[in-house]
């Protein structure tokens, strides 16, 4: 087992890559190797002012390891700001571990990465994200303390995504409301690209309130298990940024707004679970401003899986865990609002409310 902890200064020196705006001053990355249990992982802590760093870990099959790299530094650093706007006492930090989760993963991996943040000595805190589950939480737990989401029989909030999907919800109909007028999503057009776990919560919310949903997803027998579930419209019209829809709910990878995809986009709002859903967060947000797309920043319709994992450190209950996710809905109306006000892009209004919050507990008021 082999750790390498490099400090900013020294990545910096490393290559080009970490002049990008995906390394904001990040407080350390570590790299994890293993060669008995083929672990490849990197740990990214942002920023620790508020807390210490919670985030999730993905398991992914990336084409490069500089793009696991680069997609730790985005996603660590969106934890941080996610944190803050949520008004939690947490820094931001994120894991990603290399490699196909259907066919690599394995306890004894799962536990070795465990010993990994575990030697962080609680700076960071890991939790559930794309490729791993309720029940690999429980099993990181063996070897750690640090890590949230496990089974409510062995005393966790559990699985997060429900609550990150309620949030979303939450999100939408406050953006809804700022574009539209009105809140309720009835004989609104939505498209939801990603139907996994916090997908398929989403479509059952907008189902439920009577709104058309169309579904995405590269996995086929997915789309049909979903679409007879909740009704949902299977979408086959080819390129979805174009689809005729009043919403579109990224709920996958991120970066779906791009120089490719922008212009093509005719949902007047976009409101979705997936991290990082812009791949320049300034230009491109400044482009959907432009368009008049009202934008609800990820970091902060998406909180309610944090907000969730977070009850294990606070130990509150459900029903403050619910109310804090409702929030959402106001948090965003005030965002939306601001941004307007102020002739900034609603991505730029929610981070100043998370700097101000970070550089207001540096300077300890």
């Amino acid at each position: 087992m082999t750790a390498d902890v490099l400090n900013a200064s020294e990545l910096k020196k490393a290559d080009p890559v970490f002049g990008q705006l995906s390394f904001d001053d990040h407080e350390q990355i570590v790299f994890c190797q293993d060669k008995d249990t083929g672990l490849k992982a990197i740990i990214g802590i942002h920023d620790t002012t508020l807390g210490p760093a919670l985030g999730g870990t993905r398991m992914w099959s990336y084409q490069s390891e500089w793009e696991a790299v680069n997609d730790v530094l985005r996603l660590s650093r969106g934890m941080t700001f996610k944190s803050a706007v949520a008004g939690l006492n947490l820094g931001g930090g994120k894991a990603v571990i290399i490699g196909n989760a259907a066919t690599q993963k394995s306890p004894e991996l799962l536990t070795k990465f465990g010993e990994f943040v575990h030697s962080l000595s609680g700076r960071y805190i890991t939790a559930e994200d794309v490729g791993m589950k309720t029940e690999d939480m429980d099993l990181i737990r063996e070897v750690t303390p640090y890590v949230t989401g496990i089974s409510e029989d062995k005393g966790g909030a559990g699985n997060p995504s429900p609550i990150t999907a309620y949030g979303v919800f939450m999100g939408m109909k406050a953006a809804a409301h700022f574009k539209f007028g009105d809140d309720n999503l009835e004989g609104k057009k939505v498209l939801v690209q990603g139907i996994g776990h916090v997908g398929e919560v989403l479509v059952e919310h907008i189902s439920n309130e009577g709104g058309i949903v169309y579904i995405s997803d590269i996995n086929q027998d997915r789309l049909e298990e979903i679409s007879q579930k909740y009704g949902a419209t299977i979408y086959d019209g080819g390129d979805i940024y174009s689809a005729d829809v009043d919403i579109y709910a990224p709920c996958a990878l991120g970066a779906t707004v791009n120089d490719l995809t922008i212009d093509k986009i005719k949902a007047k709002v976009i409101a979705g679970a997936a991290n990082n859903q812009l791949a320049d967060e300034i230009i491109h947000g400044e482009k959907l401003m432009q368009r008049g797309i009202v934008y609800a920043p990820d970091f902060l319709i998406n909180a309610g899986g944090i907000i969730n994992v977070y009850a294990e450190l606070e130990g509150y209950d459900k029903k403050e865990i619910i109310r804090k996710t409702e929030n959402i809905y106001n948090t965003t109306l005030q965002i939306l609002a601001t941004a307007q006000e102020t002739g900034v892009t609603t991505h730029e209004a929610a981070l100043k409310i998370a700097r101000d919050k970070i550089a207001a507990r540096k300077l300890g008021e």
